[in-house]
């Protein structure tokens, strides 16, 4: 089942009009920062005729099952024509180490709700977050677990934030293309800690994410198999 714009469509009827769907990448890596997105579409999009778009939405899928390709895809459809208003925020490894992860990823989403405020000239209605947890922000929300596979403007956000977030990591590369961010984009790989093994931390690794030997073992078996 992809997600759709069932639950925007039932906001849109209880007179909610300005609709975020908010979502953050890059949580679990070891380097590289934590970027949110915040997205919203005109309510002639969401709820009236959207013609040929519909079958862009019947194959709309949490960012982490789409390849890159399919990623950048979706987002020249949706936003070839301007019909899309998004903005994203990042936070970077060295807030990460100071606030932790979990207030990042929350940083990184205010700011992005504020920006895309900023852009639109209007504060939200509702604010949907994928995760668990809401933001300190005075705007009301809806905090639903595995929002990006389920709600069609969180999955949106969620493609546009791990597009932007990729496209820094091949910037980090070259910076430092002895890591191998190209191929892993900071997550922690077999290559990826055989690289911080030989050469050390560097500038954009979070320190706060030293792994013990056993947990990296497991991480290593969750991620390939």
């Amino acid at each position: 089942m992809s997600p759709d714009f069932t639950f925007e469509k039932q906001l849109r009827k209880k007179g909610y009009r300005i609709i975020f769907g908010i979502d953050e990448v890059g949580v679990g890596p070891l380097a590289g920062p934590v970027v949110a997105c915040a997205v919203t579409l005109p309510a002639f999009f969401v709820f009236g005729n959207i013609g040929e778009k519909i079958e862009v939405i019947k194959k709309l899928k949490d960012s982490k099952k789409l390849s890159h390709s399919q990623r950048e895809g979706f987002l020249y459809e949706f936003d070839g024509e301007g019909e899309l208003a998004w903005e994203t925020a990042s936070v970077f490894p060295r807030i990460i180490d100071r606030i932790n992860v979990y207030e990042a990823r929350r940083l990184a989403a205010k700011r992005a709700v504020k920006k895309l405020e900023k852009a639109i000239g209007r504060e939200a209605d509702m604010l949907i977050l994928d995760g668990r947890a809401g933001l300190a922000i005075k705007r009301e929300q809806e905090v639903i677990v595995k929002g990006d596979e389920k709600i069609a403007l969180c999955a949106i956000a969620s493609i546009i934030a791990k597009v932007k977030r990729d496209s820094m990591m091949l910037r980090c590369h070259k910076k430092y293309p002895e890591y191998g961010f190209d191929l892993h984009k900071g997550y922690g790989t077999k290559l990826h800690f055989a690289m911080l093994k030989k050469y050390g931390p560097s500038a954009i690794h979070r320190m706060s994410f030293r792994l013990g030997k056993k947990r990296r073992k497991r991480l290593n078996k969750r991620l390939n198999g």
